[in-house]
């Protein structure tokens, strides 16, 4: 079979985006079929202001690492797309989602370099590719701190993954058709394997196989917003790591990449670093949570002290 419908990166990310709005759709729909809750839909002011951000960032993003893959090795995409974290944690710092602590910086750094000797001598580089994902990198860590912000704001209604999805498929389908029309127009309407295919079989192959790799997108995307909604957009970022290395070593295992000890190091030291940011995340929550319940009792004590001087003053009064 002839995979060269995959040549269109651009043209296939489009069509897992209008299956995810299809997706999001039909569950909202059985969700409302379900409960008999009315789903949040947002006025048309939010949903430009506050969302065509997060859609914009999220498009250039999917759309920028998978045009990335047409010049680039997984490998290098990897090592690549990890320059993410560090942006994440600038963004977070910037817009003051994270505080500032030196164990977030060591952590971040140590996984980079983790990163790098993991994918040590493993890559094919090429010009156009890094600069794609690198621009990819870029515009992610911008992408889950904007959605941080609208996944964590009660007022805007969207913490529902659900919601959030199918209120921001839209404005990445927008972002994204005037890339794929202008870069693959001409070679997706003469494409043998998609649009003027011959072969039945082939063609229904085709769709099958992207139809199933955007049902894989959506549960992605649904886990992704799941896990922003309840942490943040560098313990999101941390969690994606894992995701690669998995991805890399299946490559070692299935594909027969080698792999070599320095290789082997660096896999140890992005999962210590992963381990270390779980483990520092819920010692923090857990200081925090003892500060928060200090102060609400100090509070009980301030306001019982302020009643208890009111009730000797008022039985002053009542003997003079």
């Amino acid at each position: 079979m002839d995979y060269g419908v995959y040549k269109l990166p651009l043209s296939i990310t489009m069509v897992h985006l209008v299956i995810k709005f299809i997706l999001a759709w039909m569950v909202r729909g059985a969700l409302h079929c379900y409960n008999g809750q009315r789903r949040v839909i947002l006025p048309w002011s939010d949903y430009i202001k506050k969302l065509a951000p997060t859609g914009i960032a999220s498009a250039l993003d999917i759309g920028l690492s998978n045009w990335s893959f047409e010049f680039i090795t997984i490998s290098l995409y990897t090592m690549s797309k990890s320059t993410c974290i560090i942006f994440i944690l600038g963004f977070a710092l910037l817009f003051k989602l994270e505080k500032f602590r030196w164990s977030l910086i060591f952590i971040v750094a140590f996984i980079a370099v983790g990163l790098f000797l993991f994918t040590y001598h493993a890559t094919q580089f090429n010009d156009k590719g890094f600069a794609l994902v690198l621009s990819a990198s870029f515009v992610s860590g911008l992408r889950w701190t904007l959605a941080q912000f609208v996944c964590q704001k009660n007022e805007i209604g969207l913490g529902n993954p659900i919601d959030m999805m199918y209120h921001v498929q839209p404005w990445m389908i927008l972002s994204l058709l005037p890339l794929s029309a202008g870069f693959e127009i001409m070679t997706l309407s003469t494409s043998r394997q998609f649009v003027a295919s011959r072969d039945y079989q082939v063609l229904a192959s085709n769709c099958l196989i992207i139809g199933g790799g955007a049902v894989l997108a959506f549960m992605l995307e649904f886990s992704e917003f799941l896990l922003l909604c309840k942490t943040s957009s560098l313990t999101l970022s941390i969690s994606g790591i894992l995701k690669e290395l998995c991805t890399l070593f299946l490559a070692h295992v299935i594909n027969g990449d080698k792999m070599s000890f320095v290789n082997s190091l660096g896999l140890v030291a992005c999962l210590c670093g992963i381990t270390l940011h779980v483990v520092l995340k819920a010692i923090h929550r857990k200081q925090e949570g003892l500060q928060g319940k200090d102060e609400a009792i100090e509070l009980l004590l301030a306001d019982e002290n302020d009643s208890g001087n009111d009730d000797n003053e008022h039985f002053n009064q009542s003997h003079l």
